[in-house]
């Protein structure tokens, strides 16, 4: 049925791996393997819960029934309570005892780290894999002059490879962002309505240390090196803005190297990957868009936006818990992510499978040469004598001639011609050739690739070797 709305996120663009992460498979039965870790911790320090309760509870960590759940919900307009009572009604001897001394958040927010964590590995291992890609990229590359552009006007020459080497610094500085955060997420834990503890406290007749030490367990069944030191009923919303705004800065990155790819593609000096039955227009059918780096730039404008939405939560929250955050972090966290997840493999699809013309940046930079050659000109005249001010001079004149026949009559660029003619220059054809070297105007650009990518790049990728080889499909 096509009748109602369908997410794009998950019809066109994310991975089914990262869509798996936010499903309700994933989040309510890691609900269940909180509630599950919370009965051991609490029989393992002393309270009457049997091991047949644990087993049943066990037992049933996947197989949810979700129209059960939604009547629950339907009726009690609590979702956390609609999952209890389903969860009991599967485990009848365990019943009692699930959930005990938790508030909501224990399995909401403690599943929305859980659910980043795994997020955030997604994510690392597309940007590695758009870090290898790029790596191979600029290593191909890096000896490949081409025309450099400051205020979108042509300057110096460089390599296409160097030019990676901007994308790929970007991309290097994201995973370090990325790296922080995921060594630094911590879980809620289990400290009650109001972050005091004061639920559990009862439950261990007064024991505080047992209470500390409840939270410690389940954070190492969950597989994390400690809880939140304190919170209110929530952990900070802080955390989801620190999280997405790693998602912002890749987004950032993603962005910027599609719209330079897609600048590149205006001046035929790069195609993306287009396959033999694409249509780049419904209307001119000779059309070969760059649709792919747009939808990066598009999906990257969209992750961008959204980490403004979790900073405004996290500033917006009243004292020790309020809900409204909870409709807006069920779609912007997730979608964050997603979008991300998209837009990446993309990223890494198009530099895979991309192409770059030297011929037409040849022609690019012939067409300016003649501009950029004139200072080496200048002082290959001087040393034969030529005065320096009058040369400077004469050189201004004939390039303000030659603007004119490029610009007002669309002729070919005449500079070279008339400095060759002009007898104050002593050029000959021979020097003029020597001073058009174009690897004369790249400066280091091969050498300061090179060394980039042995110094930084290719470290990270050894560091993440298992992560590489990821396929990177479009869907459309």
């Amino acid at each position: 049925m096509k009748d109602i709305y369908e997410n794009p996120l998950c019809a066109r663009y994310a991975s089914r791996e990262m869509q798996h992460i936010f499903s309700p498979d994933f989040k309510f039965s890691t609900w269940r393997k909180l509630w599950v870790a919370l009965a051991e911790s609490e029989k393992e320090l002393g309270l009457d819960i049997t091991d047949a309760q644990l087993n049943e509870m066990r037992a049933h960590i996947y197989d949810i029934d979700y129209a059960k759940a939604a009547d629950y919900e339907k009726r009690l307009r609590h979702d956390v309570m609609a999952h209890i009572r389903t969860y009991g009604d599967a485990c009848p001897t365990a019943k009692g005892i699930i959930h005990l001394g938790a508030t909501s958040c224990y399995v909401g927010d403690n599943t929305d780290i859980i659910q980043m964590r795994e997020a955030l590995l997604r994510i690392r291992t597309l940007l590695v894999n758009a870090i290898g890609a790029l790596t191979d990229f600029a290593e191909a590359n890096k000896d490949m002059p081409t025309l450099a552009y400051t205020h979108f006007q042509a300057a110096q020459p460089t390599t296409v490879g160097k030019r990676a080497c901007l994308w790929l610094q970007d991309y290097l500085m994201d995973l370090d962002r990325l790296e922080f955060e995921l060594d630094h997420l911590k879980l809620l834990g289990c400290k009650g309505t109001t972050g005091t503890g004061a639920s559990f406290l009862e439950l261990f007749g007064g024991d505080g240390e047992k209470v500390v030490e409840l939270e410690k367990k389940i954070a190492e069944k969950m597989g994390f090196a400690a809880c939140m030191p304190v919170s209110g009923q929530t952990y900070s919303r802080k955390v989801d803005a620190f999280v997405l705004n790693v998602l912002g800065g890749i987004a950032q990155s993603m962005y910027k190297m599609a719209q330079d790819l897609r600048l590149m593609a205006h001046m035929k000096e790069f195609d993306e990957p287009f396959e033999a039955e694409q249509v780049g227009s419904s209307a001119m059918a000779y059309k070969r868009n760059p649709m792919r780096c747009e939808r990066v730039c598009s999906l990257s404008r969209y992750v961008i936006n959204a980490v403004r939405n979790t900073a405004d939560t996290a500033a917006a929250q009243w004292l020790e818990r309020t809900l409204d955050d909870s409709a807006n972090r069920r779609i912007s966290l997730p979608e964050a992510f997603l979008a991300t997840d998209g837009a990446l493999t993309l990223v890494i699809n198009v530099i895979r499978g991309g192409r770059v013309y030297p011929k037409v940046m040849e022609k690019h930079l012939s067409e300016e040469m003649p501009f950029m050659a004139t200072e080496n000109i200048l002082m290959h005249a001087v040393t034969l004598g030529g005065d320096r001010q009058e040369l400077h001079e004469a050189i201004r004149q004939h390039a303000q001639a030659a603007a004119v026949k490029v610009k007002l009559e669309g002729g070919e660029n005449d500079l070279l011609d008339r400095l060759l003619t002009d007898p104050a220059f002593h050029l000959t054809q021979a020097d003029l050739e020597k001073v058009l070297d174009v690897r004369k105007f790249v400066g280091l650009a091969p050498e300061q690739t090179e060394t980039f990518l042995n110094a930084y790049a290719r470290p990270v990728l050894d560091k993440y070797a298992a992560e590489l080889g990821v396929e990177a499909e479009t869907n459309v």
